[in-house]
């Protein structure tokens, strides 16, 4: 009894324990003025996917490599949280109007595309200094607010423990 005592209150752990950078998801809830319209140019929003947590990539039609591995390593991840995958959305915010390649489409099948204006997800997703918006994957909860933004070329393995946790303790979703 003494040693869990001396372990809980005297040697603290230190370090994070999340891969992830966390965010004040009360700061950055999904604007309702997004614009966001599907590939074929029917009005669309972040919102029809509430109740769902979103993993979130930006970037250009034009996908570059990085691009690719991040949609790619997105549909991967979900498939990696087994019978709780069903609880993940994937949603690509395309910033412009740049016709997406088709065998893209195909190997991310299942990732719903929208395209929104660049001003309006720069002005909402937050980045390091001198960062872009489409080097980070983030994480949005059901609710409809950002809550994680994970580093440029992540650890799949990491994301992944970060994403089980929250899954886990999250009832909602």
């Amino acid at each position: 009894m003494l040693f869990s005592y001396l372990t809980y209150y005297v040697i603290k752990p230190t370090g994070r324990t999340n891969y992830g950078a966390l965010i004040d998801p009360q700061l950055y809830p999904i604007p309702a003025a997004l614009g966001a319209t599907t590939l074929d140019g029917k009005p669309a929003a972040l919102d029809d996917y509430k109740g769902k947590w979103i993993m979130l990539q930006v970037g250009p039609g034009e996908c570059a490599q990085a691009c690719r591995d991040q949609l790619v390593a997105m549909r991967q991840l979900r498939l990696m949280q087994g019978k709780e995958m069903e609880r993940l959305e994937r949603v690509w915010l395309v910033t412009d109007a740049t016709p997406i390649d088709t065998m893209l489409m195909r190997v991310v099948d299942g990732t719903h595309m929208l395209r929104v204006p660049a001003a309006a997800v720069t002005s909402w997703l937050p980045v390091e200094p001198g960062g872009n918006a489409a080097d980070h994957m983030y994480l949005i909860d059901p609710m409809g607010h950002l809550m994680m933004r994970f580093p440029k070329q992540p650890d799949p393995s990491k994301v992944k423990k970060d994403i089980g946790k929250v899954l886990k303790a999250s009832a909602i979703g």
